[in-house]
């Protein structure tokens, strides 16, 4: 069996197990979508943030040697 049969046989397989189109298997990749922005205010400054992150990394190397 070349490597040709195998990919015809593996896709009709998989055509075959798919199932019904009605079964509720199916995604609806659009059912979620939105028209519009989306933003948030931080309520900090960059440094604040940057300041928090190397505190709570500190804690965590704290953690790991005890």
């Amino acid at each position: 069996m070349g490597f040709g049969s195998y990919d015809e046989s593996e896709q009709e397989r998989q055509q075959n197990d798919g199932g019904d189109a009605g079964d509720g298997a199916t995604v609806d990749a659009h059912e979620n979508e939105h028209d519009g922005k989306a933003s948030f205010e931080a309520g900090a400054s960059t440094d604040d943030l940057v300041s928090q992150l190397q505190d709570m990394k500190d804690e965590d190397d704290d953690e790991e040697q005890e």
